[in-house]
């Protein structure tokens, strides 16, 4: 059962369970209101107590509910922690569809059209969905047929693309996956400049803030010198998501033309090696050695 449906469920038995309370808390009222038991009065007051007896039972009947609805809370919390995603609104509403072809008699078409507000961390979001099930005597499928993500302005332009491809595919697993990956590296991307930021406050330099997509090293030693690392978040076809970083460089003519082994025309590729064999934060640590030998620690 998908989250959202857990709330539905979750929502129904609360309201039976406090229909229960309220219709129990009447009879009893009722039942302390009647005058001393003869004649009809005695039958009436046997009526209620029986009915009084009914609803303790039904009562009973509730506690499980209510430790049901416990479970289910705390299933969907552990959910909401596993998986980042935390659904706060949820409806559906369901329309059979008549068949006008009188070939298919035996077919049954019914459209549910959902909607879903959620966040994922500092995401909000809004899914409304139509999915389409078809059932005959032989076979059942269920389709979704249209998908559209509406998601509160945010600070990550890679985004954008990433939900009109997954409005196409409509898949809707793939772009929670994505989501909750795309935004653990995001906030790992901004954990990681700010740290530099903060150890290297005169070599490293973030012109966005920390919230930065690059970040400017700055030699302290040596004027005009300057790496610039680009890191963007990559979301491909398949709801793959992997971090980019580029290395762009600026230096002065006379350094160029003096640097005969091609340190400087060569560095984005060495830097690209330094990824793939140190990691990302072991990468910019070369850079500011090489800006900075002396440090700004």
């Amino acid at each position: 059962m998908s989250a959202g449906r857990r709330r539905s469920a979750m929502e129904a038995r609360r309201a039976e369970l406090r229909a229960l309370e309220a219709e129990v808390s009447a009879l009893r009222r009722m039942c302390g209101e009647l005058p001393a038991p003869s004649g009809d009065a005695l039958r009436a007051r046997q009526t209620f107590y029986l009915l009084h007896q009914t609803q303790s039972e039904r009562l009973e009947s509730s506690k499980d509910l209510r430790n049901h609805l416990e479970q289910l809370e705390s299933e969907l919390s552990f959910l909401s922690t596993l998986t980042g995603i935390n659904i706060r609104k949820y409806s559906k509403k369901t329309e059979e569809i008549t068949n006008t072809n009188m070939t298919e008699e035996c077919v049954k078409k019914v459209l549910q059209r959902h909607r879903l507000c959620g966040q994922c961390q500092m995401i909000t979001f809004e899914l409304e969905f139509q999915v389409l099930e078809i059932q005959n005597k032989d076979n059942f499928s269920s389709v979704i047929i249209d998908l559209n993500i509406i998601l509160e302005p945010t600070e990550y332009p890679e985004l954008s693309e990433f939900v009109s491809r997954t409005e196409e595919s409509r898949d809707l697993f793939l772009f929670f996956q994505s989501l909750r990956f795309f935004i653990e590296w995001c906030e790992y991307r901004k954990r990681t400049l700010k740290h530099f930021k903060e150890k290297y406050p005169e070599t490293v330099h973030l012109p966005e803030g920390a919230s930065s997509t690059y970040m400017v090293f700055r030699s302290s030693c040596q004027p005009g010198f300057e790496f610039f690392v680009v890191w963007t978040i990559q979301i491909n076809k398949d709801g793959k998501v992997w971090p980019k970083l580029d290395l762009l460089t600026k230096v002065p003519k006379q350094a160029l033309q003096l640097d005969k082994k091609r340190i400087i025309e060569l560095a984005p590729l060495s830097f690209r090696s330094l990824l793939g064999m140190l990691g990302i934060e072991a990468a910019l640590e070369c850079l500011v050695t090489a800006l900075s030998p002396l440090g700004d620690a």
